[in-house]
């Protein structure tokens, strides 16, 4: 099965050569694509010029910083157009460890619609987090689970494995959610649609190099989507429309 891992990237020049060294050792059968949005600190740059000496990584050159969700949206427009069959999110700072990528693929090539490596199931873990941001994760997650109604742990986990049939079934075009909402987004799309989500345990490590993308209008704007996406379901199951 043909396996695209996609990097979103905005100023990660520092992160990025790391973490792509790793990925090509850990899984050199995965091709690579490389979604930067303009970065000003040369990492767009800095990719062209890997691609140019390995034919399995790609760049995908955006126009600006336009969110998360839009990247790998464009990313997973890029793959499907390419014949992939497993469409990999993974993290350019070093968070998402790409040792732990076969996993995450072996439960795919098992008939997962969806895998998540996850954080807050047993065997999972976070590195070099503050008390203060690892309960303002769990309690996201729950949230988010309660308001839904769906079980996944880790609902707003960032490492994923998408079958090509899975995101060939949703409406990508509908996806709502730029910022780090999108994970949530994009679960309860694949929940609601009766499909097999399988969450695998990863060790999460906190980013070595760069700034956190994470600010507070993005958890604003996650937590309003999850509430109004909640709410909505509710009252279309009371109204018989769901």
């Amino acid at each position: 099965m043909r396996v695209l891992t996609i990097i979103p990237t905005y100023n990660e020049i520092e992160s990025l050569p790391k973490t792509l060294t790793r990925l090509r050792n850990a899984v050199p059968d995965s091709d690579v694509l490389i979604a930067d949005d303009n970065s000003p600190d040369g990492t767009g740059a800095y990719a062209d010029e890997i691609a140019a000496k390995d034919p399995q990584v790609h760049v995908l050159h955006r126009r600006g910083k336009e969110g998360l969700g839009a990247a790998y949206i464009a990313g997973f427009r890029w793959g499907l157009e390419r014949g992939y069959d497993i469409l990999v999110e993974m993290d350019a700072d070093g968070s998402h460890r790409p040792e732990e990528l076969p996993r995450l693929l072996e439960a795919s090539k098992a008939g997962s619609d969806l895998v998540i490596g996850s954080r807050w199931v047993p065997g999972g873990s976070v590195v070099n987090w503050p008390l203060r941001r690892k309960l303002l994760s769990r309690a996201g997650s729950t949230y988010s689970r309660l308001m839904l109604g769906i079980s996944v742990r880790d609902i707003t986990a960032g490492y994923r494995a998408f079958r090509r049939g899975t995101l060939e079934q949703l409406d990508l075009g509908a996806v709502e959610s730029v910022g780090y909402g999108f994970q949530v987004d994009m679960t309860f799309r694949v929940a609601r649609m009766g499909l097999r989500i399988t969450e695998v345990p990863i060790t999460f490590v906190e980013r070595e190099f760069g700034a956190s993308k994470m600010s507070g209008n993005i958890v604003f704007e996650a937590i309003a989507n999850v509430t109004r996406w909640g709410l909505s379901a509710r009252w279309k199951k009371l109204t018989g429309r769901g």
